[in-house]
């Protein structure tokens, strides 16, 4: 999730100190200030509108008032987020379908050392969670995503809501509730999910209904976000014959005679078609007991922003 933060090597910022100095302790800290902020919001774009906009509140502050830079710019990410949160679910109120979050091209590199780690990571930014902490107020979100996916202590979060520290552990314990309930138990197994989804692509692009329909689970469920600006679903298709059919209908569209690439997007392979060089859809599967039981498909053209180089 690259953005490009501006630096003026030679001007001082607002206490005096050296913008390129400051730009190279915030650029320390940038990666995990945009993973708050896009698990947060479920957009890249306005992730990186959320991190520009602390990196300018970070040029003007006086750093001698700023003893921990990390606590610092948490704090002011997170309560940015929040903010803008409060604003989109009042846009999503009259979204056009289903909503899904925006997928991002993922790479944890040395920021996972080991597969469980990995896994971790992953989980956190996957579709099906993001979905789900969706239903979670901005408060509930601030506090899971920093407590459940970076690991914050509860006073360090406490600090960075303003909020008492028997608040937070309040509301992480509600959170994590309410996602545990909300969350789908799917294979882990980056191996199989990868085969599974081969499998399923062919059946699907091949048009072979018999196939396709071995592949999927019998409660099997096919969202499909197009915010009213292309062709998808415009309501969730549930069980395997209908999602089957439904497949099997569109298999001869021209999507499928696109460029396509398997990439990893939210910590899992999908497949991204291409027109004219640019991405046009979106399909990644969520797997359990070796079988496919949730199809997302995004149509949105506004959600591809993080996938032009992908």
């Amino acid at each position: 999730m690259p953005t490009d933060i501006p630096t003026d090597p030679t001007g001082p910022a607002a206490d005096g100190a050296p913008v390129d100095a400051l730009t190279e302790l915030f650029e320390e800290h940038r990666p995990m200030l945009l993973g708050v902020a896009y698990r947060m919001l479920g957009r890249a774009t306005d992730a990186e509108d959320v991190v520009q906009e602390a990196w300018l509140r970070w040029t003007a502050e006086d750093r001698a008032a700023v003893r921990e830079p990390r606590a610092f710019l948490v704090r002011i990410t997170t309560r940015l987020a929040i903010d803008r949160l409060r604003l989109a679910h009042t846009r999503r109120e009259t979204y056009v379908g289903p909503w899904l979050p925006e997928p991002v091209v993922t790479d944890f590199g040395p920021a996972a050392p080991d597969t469980a780690e990995r896994a971790l990571l992953a989980d956190s930014v996957s579709l099906a969670v993001l979905v789900v902490l969706e239903s979670l107020s901005p408060l509930e979100r601030a506090v899971f995503v920093l407590r459940e996916a970076f690991g914050f202590p509860y006073g360090e979060i406490a600090t960075a809501l303003d909020r008492s520290e028997a608040a937070v552990r309040q509301l992480a314990g509600r959170a994590r509730r309410h996602v545990d309930e909300g969350r789908p138990r799917y294979d882990v197994d980056p191996a199989e999910r990868r085969d599974l989804t081969d499998r399923f692509l062919a059946a699907a692009a091949g048009g072979d209904l018999g196939e396709l329909l071995a592949l999927l689970a019998p409660d099997v469920r096919l969202v499909g976000d197009s915010g009213g600006k292309a062709k998808a679903p415009l309501r969730v298709i549930e069980t395997a014959d209908k999602v089957g059919r439904f497949l099997h209908a569109v298999a001869g569209d021209e999507n499928f005679r696109y460029e396509r690439r398997i990439v990893e997007l939210n910590g899992a392979p999908a497949l991204v078609a291409f027109v004219g060089g640019r991405p046009d859809t979106v399909i990644q599967i969520e797997a359990r007991d070796g079988r496919v039981q949730t199809v997302h498909i995004i149509r949105n053209p506004d959600k591809f922003h993080g996938l032009k180089d992908a």
